[in-house]
């Protein structure tokens, strides 16, 4: 399973970016794809992630009601679209998948992860 994100970059307090993660190498029929977050000296954090056979979303309480996410069958891909962000969201943030009945919010349960991409929020 190979996961590319995309979409970080520097943005002022309140405004939005979409991050993307398109996943290949596998059938998504079974697929969790999720969104953690880390800042230097801290723990990577769960912040979002989407079951795609039930098209359930989970969110981090942080996080609900600003950002969404959301899935892209033909591209095979979830969106994670951030809106009114705020600089405590900045963060380098990862893309992950897993197929095993574990909780969506926990790291451990991720065996898949993409290449971080880095989100800034300037006050």
């Amino acid at each position: 399973v190979q996961l590319q994100a995309s979409g970080g970059g520097l943005v002022q307090d309140g405004g939005s970016l979409r991050l993307s993660c398109a996943a290949s190498g596998t059938s998504l029929r079974d697929i969790t794809m999720g969104w953690f977050r880390q800042v230097p000296g801290k723990e990577r954090e769960f912040v979002a992630a989407f079951r795609w056979s039930t098209n359930t979303p989970y969110y981090t309480d942080s996080v609900k009601g600003r950002f969404t996410i959301s899935k892209n069958n033909a591209r095979s891909a979830v969106y994670l679209q951030m809106n009114s962000l705020k600089p405590e969201d900045t963060a380098t943030y990862y893309c992950a998948a897993k197929f095993r009945a574990i909780t969506s919010t926990i790291r451990s349960g991720y065996d898949y992860w993409g290449q971080g991409t880095l989100v800034t929020v300037s006050s």
